[in-house]
């Protein structure tokens, strides 16, 4: 019995560890003239502090749907937040009246097709994803 809890706990530490090492790459349009962004633009734009790139064009955040593994590590990674300190942030910032949290798309796949289709827009995704359809500002390992 020991031997089996052994084996599934060595399991899911290793599943898990798989999910936890993706790297992940922050995406814009490829007509985007951004070839790259640091980590505190990055926050700034998904905590609601700037709406707008560094070089001045307006700038709409999409995030991952709650609970996807991708979402929480660039929470803590950029944003300094988990995930119940996140959305906790935002509750607050909505209740009170000074901003709007990130649209939420879905998937890796969902992120790269919106931001694919729409210019202004900024995501993230599991960098295996990244194809021509999109440009990669940022990379988190």
């Amino acid at each position: 019995m020991k031997t089996v809890f052994k084996s599934l706990a060595a399991g899911l530490v290793l599943g898990l560890s798989s999910i936890c090492f993706a790297e992940i790459a922050v995406i814009v349009h490829p007509s985007s003239a951004i070839a790259s962004l640091s980590e505190d633009d990055i926050a700034r734009l998904f905590l609601g502090k700037a709406k707008t790139f560094p070089s001045g064009g307006q700038a709409i955040p999409v995030n991952q749907s709650e609970g996807a593994a991708v979402r929480d590590k660039f929470n803590e990674a950029i944003c300094k937040k988990n995930a119940s300190q996140y959305k906790a942030y935002w509750s607050q910032l909505v209740f009170t009246g000074k901003g709007t949290p990130p649209k939420e798309a879905g998937d890796d796949a969902a992120v790269k097709a919106l931001v694919a289709a729409t210019p202004n827009m900024i995501g993230y995704i599991d960098s295996s994803l990244v194809d021509t359809s999109v440009k990669v500002v940022f990379k988190l390992p």
